[in-house]
C-alpha cells in the first residue's frame, strides 16, 4: 500500500474528530445557561398567562403553546448562527442591518399595527412581528463592522462617529417616531455598550451621554401617556386618582413581588395573575416569578443572568479581533442592559418603559432575535484561540500517531537531506 494511502484514512480520522472535538467551556455556559432561561420562561409564561387566557379563549395553555413554539423555531436559529464564521457576520452586517430597517418601515406601511399607543408592530394576517428587534442586531453587527474598519483612528471622531451616527440615527428615528421611547432607550444602551468596549474614548462617549440627556426630556415630552407615567413615577404614586390608572400596574406588581416573601407562594399559585396584573406574562412577569418563587427565584434568575454577562465578558477578553469585541459588548449591552431595565422597572426604580424581560417575557420576535443575538456570541466563542490550540494540539498528536503507525516495521532511516526520495 503506497503511503498516500494510508494517509487518506487517518485524515478522515482528524476531520471526524474535528467536527466532534469538545467547544470551550465559555461555549457551553453561554449555551445552557440561555437554554435554561428559555424553558424557565416557557414554564412562566405558562403559569402567568394561563388564567385570563382560559377567560379568554378557554384554553390554558394558549400563550405558553405559542411561546414554546417560538422557542423551537428560535433554538435552532441559534445553533444555526453558532456554526456562522466571524469574518461572514462582517461581510454581511451592513445588509442585516439594511434588511432590518426595510422591515422597520413596513411599520408605517397599512401592515403596520399599534399597541397600547406604540406603531411598532406589522402583522400580515395572524402574525404579527416587532421589527425593531431585528433593529437591534443589525445595529450591533453595523457598529461592530464599523469599529473593524476604523479600527486606527479611534482617537479620530469624525472618522468614527460622522458613520456609526449614520448607522445609529435612521434605526432610532424609525423607532421612536412609532412612540416605542423603551426600545429606543435599550438600542442606545447597545450602541453605547458597543462602541466602550470597541475601544471608543470615553470622552467622546461622555459627549454622546450629554446630548441624549439634553435630547430625552423634548422626545418623552411628545407623548401625552409618557410624560404622565414619568410624572406618576416621580411622585411615587401617592395621588389617589392614579391608582385606578396610571399607578394600577406598578402599585401591583410592587404587591405580586411583596407577597412573595423568601420562598414564594408556589409555582402557579399567583393572586396577581388574575387579571389584577396587567401584562403579567411580559413586561411584568419579574413581579410573577417574585410572587410565586420568592426572594429565592427571584434572585437565582439575577445569578443567571449575571453568568451569561460573565461568559460574554469572557470571550471579549479572549478574543483578539476588534469585531467580535465590538458586537458581543453590543449584544451583551443589549441582552443584560434589557433585563436589569425590565427588573428596575418592577421594583420601581424606573417608570412604566413597556421593555421585556430578555428569554423570559412571552414574545415571538424577541425571543427568537435574542436567541439569534446569542447565536453570533456563540460563533464568536468557537473561534477563540484557546479552542483552536485545542484542535492544533488533536491535529498534531494525531499526526504524530500517523507518523509512527506509518514507520512501524520499516527500516530506520537516518535524517533527510535535501533531494532525498519522499
Amino acid at each position: 500500500m503506497s503511503a498516500s494511502a494510508r494517509r487518506r484514512p487517518a485524515a478522515a480520522v482528524v476531520a471526524v474528530k474535528n467536527v466532534f472535538v469538545a467547544e470551550s467551556a465559555t461555549f457551553y455556559a453561554i449555551l445552557g445557561v440561555t437554554l435554561f432561561l428559555v424553558v424557565f420562561g416557557v414554564v412562566m409564561v405558562l403559569s402567568s398567562s394561563s388564567v385570563e387566557q382560559y377567560a379568554a379563549t378557554h384554553d390554558f395553555f394558549g400563550a405558553a403553546s405559542r411561546q414554546g413554539l417560538y422557542a423551537v423555531l428560535g433554538v435552532p436559529i441559534m445553533l444555526i448562527a453558532s456554526r456562522v464564521p466571524s469574518r461572514l457576520w462582517r461581510k454581511w452586517a451592513m445588509a442585516i442591518l439594511g434588511a432590518a430597517l426595510v422591515l422597520q418601515l413596513l411599520v408605517y406601511t397599512p401592515l403596520g399595527i399599534e399597541v397600547q399607543g406604540n406603531r411598532n408592530w406589522i402583522g400580515i394576517g395572524s402574525f404579527s412581528a416587532q421589527p425593531s428587534e431585528a433593529v437591534k442586531l443589525g445595529l450591533a453587527l453595523a457598529v461592530g463592522a464599523i469599529m473593524y474598519v476604523k479600527r486606527d483612528k479611534l482617537d479620530d471622531w469624525k472618522e468614527l462617529f460622522v458613520p456609526i451616527g449614520i448607522a445609529i440615527v435612521l434605526p432610532l428615528g424609525l423607532v421612536l417616531l412609532g412612540g416605542d421611547q423603551g426600545t429606543a432607550m435599550i438600542m442606545l444602551i447597545l450602541v453605547l455598550g458597543a462602541l466602550y468596549i470597541g475601544g471608543a474614548r470615553a470622552k467622546h462617549l461622555l459627549v454622546i451621554v450629554a446630548a441624549v440627556a439634553v435630547v430625552l426630556p423634548f422626545v418623552t415630552m411628545t407623548s401625552a401617556s409618557r410624560s404622565y407615567r414619568i410624572n406618576a413615577w416621580l411622585s411615587g404614586c401617592t395621588d389617589s386618582n392614579q391608582y385606578q390608572d396610571l399607578c394600577w400596574q406598578p402599585v401591583h406588581g410592587m404587591w405580586a413581588l411583596a407577597s412573595g416573601g423568601v420562598f414564594g407562594v408556589g409555582l402557579g399559585n399567583s393572586k396577581a395573575k388574575w387579571s389584577w396584573l396587567p401584562e403579567a406574562d411580559n413586561d411584568y412577569i419579574f413581579a410573577i416569578i417574585g410572587e410565586e418563587l420568592g426572594l429565592i427565584g427571584a434572585v437565582v434568575v439575577l445569578a443567571l443572568f449575571i453568568v451569561l454577562a460573565i461568559s460574554m465578558i469572557k470571550v471579549i477578553r479572549q478574543s483578539r479581533d476588534p469585531f467580535v469585541k465590538t458586537v458581543t459588548g453590543g449584544i451583551l449591552a443589549w441582552i443584560i442592559g434589557q433585563a436589569l431595565v425590565n427588573i428596575a422597572v418592577v421594583l420601581g426604580l424606573l417608570p412604566v418603559l413597556g421593555v421585556p424581560l430578555p428569554l423570559i417575557s412571552a414574545g415571538g420576535s424577541a425571543l427568537i432575535m435574542t436567541l439569534f443575538g446569542i447565536g453570533v456570541v456563540l460563533s464568536f466563542a468557537r473561534e477563540l484561540p484557546g479552542k483552536r490550540s485545542a484542535d492544533a494540539g488533536i491535529d498534531a498528536r494525531t499526526t504524530l500517531h500517523t507518523s509512527a503507525g506509518a514507520g512501524a516495521g520499516t527500516t530506520p532511516r537516518g535524517p533527510r537531506t535535501n533531494g532525498a526520495q519522499r
